[in-house]
């Protein structure tokens, strides 16, 4: 189907470009959202009439994207969640956690701003991008821990997984590594065996 956009659509064209997209994407998405007109000589006429309206429209709303986008751009929002020993969730972060946290942080967002390109399913930062207009998007950093102490490590760029892990490591070699040096537990659990009377 052939269409008229009424605003810049990202990978697809700026305000009038007629553009060909599947029927679905343009039912389903762009003719309910007011994002496009069908390209028909009507519609052409009517787009040509009220161009200058639209494009000064749109110029209105991105400058009050811009303003809002200060207060946005760059922050972190913090989410403590219950997470097994490898660091998966139980269950995921949606954007409508992001738009709460980023709410309670007294930054007003859609959740339909939010772009997850896919579930947040781990601890970590995540970086989340918040599209407040089709041509202003910001990014925010996402610090998903399961206890404040640990956000507060992740904050200050240290990997928790990753020293979780090596802590892990660190006991499991000094308890069954034969090459251990002297001292270790491996060679405590020997020296027990050598010690106990024999029957």
């Amino acid at each position: 189907m052939d269409v008229i956009l009424l605003e810049r659509v990202e990978k697809l064209g700026a305000i009038g470009d007629v553009v060909t997209v599947k029927n679905g994407f343009a039912r389903n998405y762009l003719l309910p959202r007011k994002k496009a007109l069908r390209a028909n000589e009507a519609n052409r006429k009517l787009f040509e009439a009220n161009r200058s309206k639209i494009e000064s429209d749109n110029a209105e709303r991105r400058t009050a994207a811009q303003d809002s986008a200060k207060g946005v751009d760059g922050k972190t929002v913090q989410l403590i969640r219950q997470a097994s020993n490898t660091g998966q969730l139980y269950g995921s972060v949606s954007a409508r956690d992001i738009v709460d946290a980023l709410e309670a942080d007294g930054a007003k967002v859609a959740k339909s701003q939010v772009v997850l390109d896919r579930p947040i399913k781990s601890i970590g930062m995540h970086e989340v991008r918040v599209v407040l207009h089709a041509e202003v998007a910001v990014t925010v950093k996402v610090n998903v821990a399961r206890s404040p102490e640990e956000a507060e490590l992740q904050a200050q760029g240290v990997d928790v997984m990753a020293q979780m892990f090596e802590r892990d490591n660190a006991g499991f070699t000094e308890a069954y590594d034969p090459n251990a040096e002297p001292g270790t537990i491996a060679e405590e659990g020997e020296a027990e065996a050598e010690q106990a009377p024999e029957a």
